[in-house]
C-alpha cells in the first residue's frame, strides 16, 4: 500500500499523505515513507516550496495503535536512541526533515492532527489549518512524552505553561485556540487550497534569497549571540546584492512585471 506520494509542478513539491483509509496513522512504513520522500527534496533545485497535506478526513491521527504491538517486543533504547539520521532517530526525523529542506515546507491541516502527526507539522515552516481541526500533543494519553522531534520545536512556538498544559493534559484543541497559542499560521476553509496559493506567491521569488532567508531564520533560532546573528545577517546580504537574481528582482519591479528565474 502507497504511503506518500510525491508530485512536483511549477516549483512546487506536493507531499501528500496517502493511507487515508486509516486517517494516515503512522506505522513502521509510512514513517519510512515519510522520511524518504523528505529525504529526496533535500538539495532538488527545481523545488522552490514544498505544500505537505494528508489524503482523506485527516491530516494524520498520529501513531498507528496496532503498530505498538510490533514496538513493544523491542528494546526501547535498542529503538530510540541509535542516531540513523545525523542527530535524530527515524521517529524525530519525520519532523526534523522539514527543516532540512532548504526551502519553506508549509503544512495544510485538516481534520485531526493528533500526536506524530503534530509533530510532522511543527517540522514545517508554516502550517495553515482549517477551524474544525483538531490538534493535540497526545502522548501522554499513552503514557509517553512526545519524542518525534517535538519538543525541540514547541518551545518556540508558544509559552511554556500552555506547552506543558498541552503536554501533560494530552487535550485537543481546535484550530482558533491553536493559532492563539502560536500553533497555527492561518485558520482558513480550505487550508490546502490556501497552501497552495501561499507556496505559489514563494515559488515566485528569488529562489536564493528564499532559501537564504530560511537558513538565516534557522540560524538565528539556534541560540546564536545577537553579535553573531548580525555578523550573519550582513554576511548573506553581502551574498545576495547584485547578483543576478537580485537584479532580476530589481529590474521585474521597475518594469511591473513577473521576474523570471
Amino acid at each position: 500500500m502507497s504511503r506518500v506520494s510525491v508530485e512536483i509542478s511549477d516549483h512546487i513539491a506536493h507531499v501528500t499523505l496517502t493511507r487515508g483509509d486509516k486517517m494516515n496513522a503512522l506505522d513502521q512504513a509510512m514513517l519510512e515513507a515519510i522520511v524518504e520522500a523528505g529525504e529526496g527534496l533535500i538539495g532538488n533545485r527545481e523545488v522552490r516550496a514544498v505544500v505537505v497535506s494528508g489524503e482523506g478526513d485527516a491530516f494524520c491521527a498520529g501513531l498507528d495503535v496496532m503498530s505498538f504491538a510490533g514496538f513493544a517486543g523491542k528494546d526501547p533504547e535498542a529503538l530510540l536512541m541509535p542516531r540513523e539520521f545525523g542527530q535524530s532517530n527515524l521517529f524525530q526525523r519525520v519532523c526534523t526533515v522539514w527543516r532540512d529542506i532548504e526551502v519553506p515546507v508549509i503544512a495544510a491541516l485538516h481534520g485531526v492532527c493528533f500526536g506524530g502527526g503534530m509533530q510532522i507539522a511543527l517540522g514545517a515552516d508554516m502550517r495553515i489549518a482549517a477551524p474544525a481541526t483538531k490538534l493535540a500533543v497526545m502522548e501522554m494519553k499513552w503514557g509517553l512524552i512526545p519524542d518525534m522531534g517535538g519538543m525541540a520545536l514547541l518551545p518556540k512556538l508558544m509559552r511554556a505553561d500552555e506547552m506543558r498544559k498541552l503536554i501533560y493534559s494530552a487535550a485537543p484543541v481546535l484550530g482558533d485556540e491553536a493559532q492563539r497559542m502560536g500553533l497555527v499560521t492561518e485558520l482558513v476553509e480550505d487550508p490546502l487550497a490556501r497552501a497552495k496559493e501561499l507556496a505559489g506567491e514563494i515559488a515566485g521569488k528569488s529562489p536564493t534569497a528564499i532559501r537564504a532567508a530560511k537558513a538565516l531564520a534557522a540560524y538565528a533560532e539556534s541560540g546564536a549571540s545577537e553579535a553573531e546573528i548580525l555578523l550573519e545577517e550582513s554576511r548573506v546580504q553581502a551574498s545576495l546584492i547584485g547578483k543576478p537574481e537580485q537584479m532580476e528582482v530589481v529590474m521585474a519591479n521597475m518594469q511591473k512585471r513577473a521576474p523570471k528565474f
